[in-house]
C-alpha cells in the first residue's frame, strides 16, 4: 500500500539490505572496471548517503535484539498481553470492537462455548442442557456434583493463560506447576464451603469519551473456579436465553447482532429506534435482585454460595479493599454471564411477554450484553416504550443515561421525493457496537441501511495505533510491519462489512501516515521523506483495504 502525498524533504531510505548491497557494489566499483550494474549501485549509494546514520541505528537495534527487546505488551493494551499496569489501560472485556487483531475481544477470559476435550465433561454438559430444556420453568437443585477434578481440568484448559495476575501475583505458569494438587485442593474447598473468594485487583482503561472504565482482575485460581461454575450455568441458561441476545454466548457474535438488526430494520422499512444506554450497569447491578433471578432457575446451594462470595469479595485498589452490595466487576469470568442472566429477566422476557403483545406495529429488540436498541414501526409504540423503559429498569436498581438514551426517527426515505425536493424530514442515525447506522442509496439506486465505523471508534483505533508506533518506533522495521499488519487485519475483520469501504480505506491511509510520522522521529538529525516511505511500503506493505463481511444489497 502506498501513500500518495509526498511533501518535500530529504530522502532517508530505511531499507537496510538494499542500501548495504548498494554500498558493497560501490566498493567493488572502486576497485574494478565499472559495469552497468556497479554504476547503478553507485547511484543508489549517492542517493541514500544521508540515510547511513539511520541504517546504523537499525543494524545496532538488530544486534541488541538478543539482549533485551521491548515488546508491544510493555507499553500497550493489546488483548491477552501481559498484565496491564494500574492506570495504564487494558482491553475492555465487554467491548467487542477493541483488540489487536490477534484475538477476538469477547469475554475477557476465553470462551465458554468451545467444545470440550473431555468426553466425560461433554456428556455431563449435554445432560445438564437436556435436563434444563425438558423442564423450562423448574428450579434445578442438584448441579454442583457434576464439578469434579476432570471438570476443573477442563475449566483450566478454557481459562486464558496469558491474562493479568490478581492480588496474589500468581500467574498460570506458577499455578500449573502443581496443577493436580492445586485442582484437588480447590475442589475440596469449593465443595466444603471453606473457599474464600479473594478480592479482585482494580485497574482502569480509557473510554472513548475520555473517562475511565474500572476493570476487576481475579486471581488465576479464582478464574478457574469461575469458569467451572460458568460452564454449569451456561448449559442451563442457554436453553432459556432468547434469540435477541447476542453478547458473550457460544456461537454468537457482535457481527451477528449487527446483521440481525439490519435485516429486521430493512424488512420493517425502518421506523423509530429507541437507542438506550444503561448508566454504569456493571457497577450498579443489584445483588438482591440478582439472587432472586438466579433462584428462579438455580437452587443448588453450593453454586449459589460461590456466586454470593464472588459478589461480596470486593475490590482492592491502592492497597485498600472495598466491598459493596451492588455491582459485579468487569473482567471477571462469570460477570458477563451474570449480566446476561440479569438482563434476560429485566429486559428480554419482559419485552417479549409484556411489551410486544401490546404494540400496534412490528418491533425488534437486539441486545449485546448491556448495549441494546429497539426498532419499532409505529411512532406511538416507540414513544410508549420510551416512556416505560426508565420505570422498568428503575424497579431493578438500574438507571438510563438521560443524554444517551433517545428516540431516533429512522423511516426509509421515499424512493422518488415529491416535486423533486428532499421529501420531508431526513431520517436520523444511531450507533450500536461501534457502527453508525444510516440510510443510503445502493449502487442500484435503492434505499438500504448501511453501517459505517462510528467516528469515535475510528478515532480511538487510530489513537491506539499512534500510541503503539510511538512506543515501538525503536524496533526493527520488519517487526513493526508484522505487528501493524496484525492490527490492520484485526480492524478489517470487524469493521470490514459491506457499505463501510470508504472508512476502511481511511483507516488504512492514516495508519500509513502515522507509521511514517513515528519512523521519521527515530533520529533527531534526519527525517524520512515520503519517497523513501513509499519505497519502504513496497518492501513491507501494509494490508490493503478489504471487505470481509458482505451482505446481499438490493
Amino acid at each position: 500500500m502506498g501513500v500518495r502525498q509526498e511533501p518535500k524533504g530529504r530522502s532517508t531510505d530505511l531499507l537496510g539490505d538494499l542500501v548495504v548491497s548498494g554500498e558493497r557494489a560501490g566498493r567493488v566499483a572502486g576497485r574494478t572496471r565499472p559495469t552497468a550494474r556497479a554504476t547503478r549501485s553507485a547511484r543508489v549509494e549517492g542517493r541514500n548517503r544521508s540515510a547511513h546514520a539511520v541504517l546504523r541505528n537499525e543494524g545496532n537495534e538488530v544486534k541488541r535484539k538478543g539482549r533485551r527487546e521491548v515488546t508491544a505488551a510493555d507499553g500497550t493494551d493489546e488483548a491477552g498481553a501481559r498484565a496491564p499496569v494500574a492506570g495504564s489501560g487494558g482491553t475492555d472485556p465487554r467491548d467487542p470492537v477493541e483488540g489487536s487483531g490477534r484475538r477476538s475481544t469477547g469475554p475477557s477470559e476465553g470462551t465458554t462455548g468451545e467444545a470440550s476435550d473431555s468426553p466425560t465433561v461433554s456428556t455431563k454438559l449435554a445432560r445438564i442442557a437436556e435436563m434444563a430444556r425438558k423442564a423450562p420453568g423448574m428450579a434445578l437443585t442438584t448441579l454442583a456434583h457434576h464439578i469434579d477434578v476432570e471438570w476443573l481440568h477442563e475449566a483450566y484448559r478454557r481459562t486464558r493463560k496469558d491474562g493479568a495476575v490478581g492480588v496474589d501475583g500468581q500467574d498460570a505458569d506458577a499455578y500449573g506447576r502443581q496443577l493436580e494438587s492445586n485442582l484437588r485442593s480447590l475442589l475440596e474447598r469449593a465443595k466444603s464451603g471453606s473457599y474464600q473468594a479473594p478480592p479482585v485487583r482494580r485497574v482502569y482503561i480509557p473510554k472513548g469519551d475520555g473517562s475511565q472504565r474500572p476493570i476487576g482482575i481475579p486471581t488465576f485460581e479464582d478464574k478457574v473456579l469461575q469458569r467451572a461454575v460458568a460452564m454449569v450455568l451456561e448449559a442451563v441458561y442457554e436453553q432459556d436465553f432468547l434469540p435477541c441476545s447476542f453478547g458473550f454466548r457460544p456461537g454468537r457474535s457482535a457481527l451477528q447482532a449487527l446483521k440481525s438488526l439490519r435485516d429486521a430494520a430493512m424488512a420493517m422499512q425502518g421506523g423509530w429506534v429507541v437507542e438506550v444506554d444503561i448508566r454504569k450497569f456493571f457497577d450498579t447491578l443489584d445483588h438482591r435482585h440478582l439472587r432472586e433471578i438466579l433462584g428462579h432457575r438455580i437452587r443448588d446451594g453450593t453454586l449459589l454460595r460461590l456466586i454470593g462470595k464472588w459478589l461480596h469479595a470486593g475490590v482492592q485498589e491502592e492497597g485498600a479493599i472495598r466491598a459493596s452490595d451492588v455491582g459485579t466487576p468487569q473482567g471477571g469470568v462469570i460477570s458477563p454471564l451474570l449480566a446476561n442472566i440479569y438482563l434476560h429477566e429485566v429486559l428480554d422476557l419482559w419485552f417479549e411477554r409484556e411489551v410486544r403483545p401490546r404494540l400496534r406495529g412490528g418491533a425488534t429488540l437486539v441486545r449485546y450484553a448491556d448495549d441494546f436498541v429497539i426498532v419499532l414501526s409505529e411512532e406511538q409504540d416507540a414513544r410508549r416504550v420510551m416512556e416505560v423503559l426508565p420505570k422498568r429498569f428503575g424497579r431493578y436498581g438500574l438507571t438510563l443515561h438521560p443524554d444517551k438514551t433517545r428516540l431516533v426517527p429512522f423511516k426509509r426515505p421515499p424512493r422518488f421525493p415529491p416535486n423533486g425536493g428532499g421529501g420531508g424530514e431526513e431520517p436520523g442515525t444511531f450507533d450500536l457496537l461501534g457502527f453508525t447506522h444510516h440510510w443510503a442509496r445502493s449502487l442500484k439506486g435503492n434505499w438500504v441501511i448501511k453501517q459505517r465505523t462510528a467516528d469515535d471508534r475510528l478515532a480511538r483505533a487510530l489513537r491506539r495505533v499512534a500510541d503503539w508506533c510511538r512506543l515501538n518506533r525503536h524496533r526493527p522495521v520488519r517487526e513493526q510491519s508484522q505487528e501493524l499488519t496484525a492490527k490492520v487485519h484485526g480492524h478489517y475483520a470487524y469493521f470490514g462489512i459491506e457499505g463501510n469501504s470508504s472508512l476502511i480505506a481511511t483507516f488504512a491511509h492514516f495508519v500509513g501516515k502515522i507509521w511514517h510520522k513515528w519512523l521519521s522521529r527515530r533520529s533527531r538529525k534526519r527525517t524520512l521523506s515520503w519517497a523513501a516511505m513509499n519505497q519502504l511500503l513496497q518492501r513491507y506493505p501494509l494490508p490493503p483495504p478489504r471487505l470481509v463481511h458482505r451482505y446481499a444489497i438490493p
